[in-house]
């Protein structure tokens, strides 16, 4: 694996994990 393609699939599932959360998380809405 490429070091791209690890680092693309960190960054995709940090923002799932904080897509996630703001949603369980949403008090504004």
């Amino acid at each position: 694996m490429s070091i791209f393609f690890i680092s693309g699939a960190l960054l995709v599932a940090l923002l799932l994990v904080y897509l996630i959360y703001a949603l369980l998380h949403a008090e504004d809405f």
